[in-house]
């Protein structure tokens, strides 16, 4: 199964969040983009690819581990950018070294049970994907320059969670991945809390 940890922003914050969006798709060439869902608005802590079965329980159990370690921080949903011309991304601001070390210990539970991290070298910078753009003559420059002064209300991340991608279904045009909360554990905190929810 393909799995990855995320910070999962509450409901208010992703309200907010598309109704800037919806500003976003009134721009020029905004139709060729494939926007993601709001479903899918989540902040990548570490990417796990494919992981068996059999490794889920020790990736869990060292989640769990990682989480109790970790205290609870404020972030927003601010300001944003662009991938060259590919991605159009959302940002984040507040503790932004209390989210880096969230991933880091998201991406050392994984190393240690036995899980290849092809990007464990890549420093982590927190955004969360709005866009994607496959069309050469359509420029994301704008979508950045909208996005630079957006500020979202702070709230306070409390838990990690651990996600399960399933890939769009094929042959249908505009499919988008579907992403599923398998578990979840509280910061700080001891006990997990399995399902999903915000």
């Amino acid at each position: 199964m393909r799995l990855f940890a995320a910070v999962l922003p509450p409901a208010p914050a992703l309200h907010e969040l598309a109704a800037e969006v919806a500003l976003l798709k009134r721009l020029p060439a905004a139709d060729r983009l494939r926007w993601t869902g709001r479903d899918g608005w989540h902040f990548t802590l570490a990417f796990y690819g494919e992981v068996a079965a059999e490794t889920l329980p020790d990736l869990q159990e060292r989640l769990a581990r990682a989480a109790r370690r970790r205290d609870p921080y404020e972030l927003r949903i601010a300001g944003g950018g662009r991938f060259s011309d590919r991605v159009v991304w959302a940002g984040a601001d507040g503790d932004r070294p209390a989210m880096r070390g969230l991933a880091d210990s998201a991406a050392a539970a994984a190393r240690r049970a036995g899980i290849a991290m092809a990007d464990e070298h890549r420093p982590y910078a927190p955004h969360l994907t709005l866009a994607r753009n496959r069309v050469p003559t359509v420029h994301l420059a704008p979508y950045a320059t909208a996005l630079k002064d957006f500020a979202g209300s702070p709230w306070t991340v409390g838990r990690l969670s651990l996600m399960r991608s399933h890939p769009p279904v094929g042959g249908v045009a505009g499919a988008q991945p579907h992403y599923e909360e398998i578990a979840s554990w509280p910061l700080g905190a001891t006990r997990p809390v399995n399902g999903p929810g915000r």
